[in-house]
């Protein structure tokens, strides 16, 4: 598992289905989730998603740059940990994500759905 920004861009997926990334190739629809799109100033768009994360249960912000954060998601029955992370691109007016569990295969799709969920809220 590689975790943080290797050459501009969040770690790739690893085979199994359990992560998502909006740097997979569209056409890796188990892998492939689009970006969060924002308008405004990047440091805005930070300043939400960190709201919204900060009001998410089981959510523990492990490290945090200029353009990046990365954050652990307990499950509340198992206590499995996720690693999410998110990339702001200033440029495209997108925050990039990885979400990944760190053991097992299959996740049951709660990674896609995590992102999805913070996409509704981030949309707000």
């Amino acid at each position: 598992m590689t975790l943080g920004v290797q050459n501009g861009k969040l770690g790739l997926c690893p085979e199994t289905p359990n992560c998502v990334s909006s740097f997979c190739a569209e056409s890796d629809s188990e892998h492939f989730i689009k970006s969060l799109a924002y308008s405004g100033k990047p440091e805005d768009a930070k300043a939400k998603l960190k709201a919204i994360l900060a009001e998410t249960s089981r959510t523990n912000l492990i490290k945090e740059e200029d353009k990046y954060l990365y954050v652990e998601f307990t499950s509340f029955l198992w206590r499995f940990v996720d690693d999410v992370e998110f990339l702001i691109d200033p440029n495209g007016s997108v925050i990039h994500v990885r979400s990944a569990s760190r053991l097992g295969k299959s996740d049951l799709g709660v990674n896609r759905k995590r992102i999805e969920k913070i996409r509704s809220a981030f949309s707000l």
